[in-house]
């Protein structure tokens, strides 16, 4: 008489796909060259390059008579208690796993010990802002070049969170993924340990363009990065505090505090012409007569309220949607970067920065992106709808899983789920296009806002293909011990209201409930046309910028990102700490997908 939530899958039961965990990523995905670039890379993580060679302040929603989010958290919460409980020590079992010490006296003690007392050396050779995607494998590649490195967040305990979709990889992007791992990232790492369904896309056409993707589980993918970021580096500190500006020396052809070498340097010997240009034009002295300052570290606001200097010899700006970011649902505006999850509370955006960057002459300008609604699983029919079981065994994102014969933990304990498959139709479609006049007015394009080409709204999809009967949304469980559904492609900041009603025209959801609508986000971004190839800025020089402030989207490109401008920042620094320069580290077109997100960039 327990009831089973369908989207669980018990162990022993029907296994489907998979070529078994020996199954191999094809060379595009982390090719020989890319892996000659790890090698000659000096201070990269030897280990998994070996290892792949061998094989304005916070605000709330407006006052409104409907039931608050929080109340309706709790009560899902309660709910939800007594669903699960016969899954309660599989999960438990599972986290057991992930298992680590106290985040409160690691990152208190590294970060007051990493701070140096030398009034002639800087606080920290790098400084990362933002424990996003990209500032997570920014800090992790900048330490383990032997740089000090301090990652600056709002928030210690939001490091890592999953802001939308709570998956990882997919078409292109787990090429992406892929590649950060045999660089040494942490991104594969955190998905293996948290992910919960697993399926390799595109299986029926070459192994070129197959995309190994994974569900997670929200807080053990959080845990998880936390553990790598907090727990991993002996280099690598964390300081908790909201980054207000930049500390600059000013001055036009100023020279930088840890410049990057030409193409003679020896790591460029065996590179063709075309990188080796790439790597003159990111040097220190090709972009000398662009130079209008140099970094010199970060101002911050403490919790308590303390403004303080923190100097370094280069930082990375990772502040995703943050850099002036507005929220919206329907014509309602209001500032903040993202709301923490399963709460009416917003992150505060950055405004600070933006300015700083636009007083500099930085060419910036608005995108937008946005996040459905989240649904209360246990009104959903699930007989309803399509299942998407996952694969068993899995294909994992780590390089050194993947050889050694291993699976990611949770597939080895048996607490795979499944994932539903549901449609809109002509009825989804004419709402859609009917309440269109609610939707927010933005301050990019003329009003219409300008959103990611490759993750459109739903009203993007029907208005671009009105020929369209239906459109797929993959119904996704955000983890082991919630039934918080993820209504995957059906992003739209209609008022809630209408949102529930959308949502309950589609196959299964016609009695569903909404735990938390969706909104979207406006903010800032660089056009990265002003940077280097190894993503340091030409105007000043020390800077690096990665992810979403570069104008892309996905937790994946991000983290590609992030780690080669950490990489560069890192080794720039921990150069410059011993009276040296450094060579450029850069990947090219014809060795990694990287290589080509970034020359695109």
């Amino acid at each position: 008489g327990i009831h089973q939530p369908p989207m669980m899958r018990r162990r022993g039961e029907a296994r489907t796909g998979g070529e078994g965990p020996n199954f191999v990523i094809p060379a595009s995905s982390a090719s020989a060259s890319t892996l000659r670039a790890v090698t000659a890379s000096v201070g990269l993580l030897a280990a998994a390059a070996a290892a792949a060679v061998s094989a304005v302040p916070i605000q709330a929603f407006a006052p409104s008579p409907r039931t608050s989010i929080s109340t309706r958290v709790l009560r899902h919460q309660r709910r939800t208690a007594t669903m699960i409980r016969p899954f309660l020590s599989s999960a438990a079992a599972s986290r057991r796993l992930l298992s680590r010490p106290s985040l409160v006296s690691s990152r208190s003690s590294r970060s007051l010990s990493m701070m140096s007392t030398d009034a002639d050396t800087p606080d920290y050779d790098v400084i990362v802002i933002g424990g996003g995607h990209a500032g997570c494998d920014a800090a992790t590649a900048s330490a383990r070049t032997g740089a000090r490195t301090a990652l600056v967040t709002q928030r210690i305990d939001t490091v890592g969170e999953l802001s939308c979709n709570p998956s990882i990889g997919g078409i292109g992007k787990g090429h992406l993924v892929k590649e950060v791992d045999a660089l040494g990232g942490v991104i594969g790492e955190a998905a293996d340990r948290a992910g919960i369904h697993f399926r390799m896309l595109n299986r029926r056409k070459g192994p070129a363009v197959r995309g190994p993707r994974a569900q997670m589980d929200r807080d053990l993918y959080k845990d998880a990065m936390q553990d790598l970021i907090l727990n991993g580096e002996k280099t690598l500190s964390t300081v908790e505090a909201s980054v207000e500006d930049l500390l600059l020396d000013e001055g036009d052809g100023i020279d930088v505090l840890a410049p990057l070498l030409g193409a003679d340097a020896v790591e460029f010997a065996d590179k063709n012409d075309a990188e080796k240009k790439m790597a003159d034009m990111a040097s220190a002295a090709a972009n000398k007569d662009n130079r209008k300052a140099r970094i010199r570290g970060v101002v911050v606001t403490l919790p308590d309220g303390t403004r303080k200097e923190i100097t370094s010899r280069t930082v990375v700006i990772t502040t995703g949607t943050f850099l002036r970011g507005v929220l919206m649902i329907g014509k309602e505006r209001y500032s903040g970067g993202r709301h923490l999850r399963d709460s009416e509370e917003v992150e505060p955006p950055s405004v600070g920065l933006a300015k700083t960057l636009e007083r500099f002459g930085f060419p910036l300008g608005r995108l937008k992106t946005g996040t459905p609604p989240r649904l209360d699983g246990t009104t959903i029919d699930w007989d309803a709808c399509a299942i998407q079981p996952s694969e068993d065994p899995a294909v994992p994102f780590s390089h050194l899983r993947q050889f050694s014969g291993e699976q990611p933990p949770l597939v080895d304990a048996g607490t795979l789920i499944n994932c539903y498959k549901s449609c809109t139709n002509e009825e989804t479609h004419k709402l859609v296009m009917d309440y269109a006049h609610l939707l927010p007015e933005y301050d990019g394009k003329d009003g219409k806002g300008n959103g990611p080409r490759y993750c459109p709204s739903i009203y993007k999809k029907v208005e671009r293909f009105p020929e369209r009967t239906g459109h797929n949304s993959f119904l996704e469980p955000e983890g082991l011990s919630t039934n918080i559904v993820y209504p995957n492609g059906m992003s739209g900041p209609y008022p809630e209201d209408i949102q529930l009603k959308i949502m309950r025209t589609m196959v299964g959801l016609e009695k569903v409930e909404i735990i938390r609508p969706g909104y979207d986000v406006e903010y800032d971004f660089v056009n990265p046309q002003c940077l280097t190839h190894c993503l340091e800025t030409k105007t000043i020089g020390g800077l690096y910028l990665a992810g979403q402030i570069c104008g892309t989207t996905g937790y994946e490109e991000a983290a590609a990102q992030g780690v080669i401008a950490g990489a560069n920042a890192g080794r720039a620094a921990a150069a410059a700490s011993r009276g040296e320069a450094a060579a450029p580290f850069m990947l090219g077109r014809d060795e990694a997908y990287i290589g080509v997100l970034i020359d695109d960039l």
